[in-house]
């Protein structure tokens, strides 16, 4: 099994950066993208950015993309989203997770953009 923690979301104003952590744990070799997804109450799950474990392509979602970069950090089996010019549609709940073969989902980290 995989164990996937999401950390270093908070409150930030319009403009302002985070950057998200989601560490994996267990069975990690056969995982082979990554992604990081958000979900605001009564909306479906987004995936927001993905990257391929090995080769480190990337991919994200037009609202995203020029704000947003996700990196790994293969040795500490860790996946990271860096956030800038946050704006206040990107409040959410964020969560990371195999793109390819849904995990267990760990308890996200929350991300609100406010002034």
């Amino acid at each position: 099994q995989v164990q996937l923690v999401e950390s270093g979301g908070g409150l930030v104003q319009p403009g302002g950066s985070l950057r998200l952590s989601c560490a994996a744990s267990g069975s990690i070799f056969s995982i082979n993208t990554m992604g990081w997804y958000r979900q605001v109450p009564g909306k479906q799950r987004e995936l927001v950015a993905s990257i391929n474990i090995r080769g480190g392509r990337t991919n994200y979602v037009d609202s995203v993309k020029g704000r947003f970069t996700i990196s790994r950090d293969n040795a500490r089996n860790t996946v990271y989203l860096q956030m800038n010019s946050l704006k206040p549609e990107d409040t959410a709940l964020y969560y990371c997770n195999d793109v390819l073969v849904t995990r267990s989902w760990g308890q996200g980290t929350q991300v609100t953009v406010s002034s």
